[in-house]
């Protein structure tokens, strides 16, 4: 089953992209390689005994695969910090990374329910884009997200989401997230 979001980027994004930079063959045209979901949530289980630890990011893990529909790889701490008291390979954090039809499935929701629902949205800063044309968002509250209860959740954590695309520079990145539907503000 091909996703809206794709069958959006076939059909729109390929030809606006094409007319504006003078793309002549389609495969030059720039696309979403990967998009990548991280939480860091050290500081949550910093200080905590190890029972209280697993059960924190137990949860975390679980409600992020809710979230991406993929189970997250746990992230270990790489030496022992004492100010934050963390230990070298103490788990901190989550990370997934999504490619093909599970990418375009959380695009879309991110898109068209999570930003909406955010708190305060306003719109996608263009100095969200980087020069590599690459898309990173941070969102504070992980309960904007429809697959999650919130009456359940005892730990909000935040998620950031890293948008790789192919674009070569700021400009053509943009403009592929523009055309794609992705809320950015203009300038």
């Amino acid at each position: 089953m091909i996703t809206y979001l794709k069958e959006k980027y076939k059909k729109e994004v390929i030809p606006g992209m094409q007319a504006k930079f003078g793309y002549k063959n389609v495969m030059a045209v720039p696309k979403i390689e990967k998009v990548i979901v991280n939480s860091g949530f050290g500081k949550q289980i910093s200080g905590k005994t190890s029972e209280e630890q697993k059960k924190i990011y137990t949860a975390v893990l679980g409600d992020l695969s809710l979230i991406t529909g993929q189970y997250p790889v746990l992230t270990r701490a790489r030496k022992s910090i004492s100010g934050f008291q963390i230990r070298e390979g103490m788990p901190i954090g989550a990370t997934v990374v999504l490619r093909g039809k599970r990418m375009y499935d959380f695009l879309e929701r991110v898109i068209h329910i999570v930003l909406p629902r955010s708190r305060d949205f306003q719109g996608i800063l263009p100095q969200s884009v980087d020069k590599g044309g690459n898309l990173t968002l941070g969102i504070r509250e992980h309960i904007v997200f429809p697959e999650i209860q919130p009456e359940k959740v005892k730990n909000i954590f935040g998620l950031e989401i890293t948008i790789v695309t192919t674009a070569k520079n700021q400009e053509k990145g943009l403009e592929l997230l523009r055309l794609l539907g992705f809320p950015i503000k203009s300038e």
